[in-house]
């Protein structure tokens, strides 16, 4: 019986020490990270504002689902993962700005349910460069939950979705891309 009583009190110190932890960082991050592709500005904007097409060549995207607008924006819901571990996410595009006669584009959108543990806003920037462009993605992430925030500081990559996206994007375009900053 004191073993039990003595695990069950190191499970919940280790709990409360990483909730402790997590309580002490900061809430919020800022990460970027860009790739140079081959295709023109236009082709790089219709890929990443086609949303009907995600599922095609985003690994894990199930489905997009159109939303009723909010605020005059456009917004749509991601699900990914498949059973228990499915979750769905709703964007709203809160700035659309397409490149047009040599000038960049710039598409943000933001997580539009205040009920998930973590929000933010992704700052998509595509640009002209060198016979192709460049795609910057700015990620202005949230952690609410501590114990969230604890492992997703210490256990996760925070650019790790950004980097996913701008790898599927190169593969999408048959290209292998170099990802920096």
């Amino acid at each position: 019986m004191r073993w039990a009583l003595w695990i069950v009190g190191s499970l919940v110190a280790i709990v409360a020490l990483v909730a402790v932890i997590g309580a002490m960082l900061p809430k919020g991050h800022v990460a970027t990270r860009a790739a140079k592709f081959r295709e023109t500005p236009d082709v790089v904007w219709q890929a990443i504002t086609g949303y009907e097409d995600f599922t095609k060549w985003r690994p894990g995207v199930q489905s997009v689902t159109r939303m009723p607008d909010a605020n005059g924006h456009l917004v749509f819901m991601e699900r990914s993962g498949n059973g228990s571990s499915a979750q769905e996410i709703t964007y709203e595009i809160v700035e659309s700005v397409v490149p047009a006669g040599g000038a960049p584009g710039k598409l943000v959108a933001k997580i539009a349910d205040p009920k998930l543990p973590f929000g933010g806003s992704w700052t998509y920037e595509v640009a002209a460069a060198d016979g192709g462009t460049v795609l910057r993605i700015t990620e202005r992430g949230e952690v609410y939950n501590p114990i969230f925030r604890f492992v997703s500081h210490f256990f996760m990559s925070q650019t790790k979705t950004m980097e996913d996206y701008l790898s599927a994007l190169g593969k999408k375009f048959g290209d292998t891309v170099t990802i920096s900053e």
